[in-house]
């Protein structure tokens, strides 16, 4: 659908993709964070924040005819580094359960914080349904 941009020579990257090419139409989702539907958090847990915030990011791609395979890149804003990578396994998991095998270009950043005080990761992402 997609195809994976690796430069020759390059190491494979694990859990992401150096690049994407991909022709079709394009689908943006806001960022997105651990809060559910009625915009009301029912967790504190930096993983379940993160299952939250990728259920969030698919219902709104589904609402724009797309799905997690048309991902072509994923930004994610967290604030604690350490708990971002003291959870890598939990959240692999919450990815793998929610996302698929489906791994796109991505960037991962700490910020200072974001807008909603109890929010722990934020999640931007573009996708394209080919044509």
């Amino acid at each position: 659908m997609h195809t994976i941009l690796q430069p020759e020579g390059w190491a494979k990257p694990i859990g992401y993709a150096n690049g994407v090419a991909a022709k079709g139409r394009t689908v943006f989702v806001g960022g997105q964070i651990g809060w559910n539907e009625q915009s009301e958090f029912e967790t504190d847990d930096f993983v379940e924040q993160v299952r939250q915030t990728l259920k969030n990011v698919v219902a709104v791609l589904a609402a724009g005819g797309a799905g997690p395979q048309h991902i072509t890149t994923m930004t994610w804003y967290f604030t604690d580094k350490q708990e971002y990578v003291g959870n890598l396994r939990g959240i692999g998991q919450a990815y793998r359960d929610i996302i698929g095998r489906h791994f796109p270009a991505m960037a991962a950043m700490q910020v200072v914080s974001l807008v909603e005080d109890r929010a722990k990761i934020e999640i931007q992402v573009t996708a394209v349904i080919p044509d």
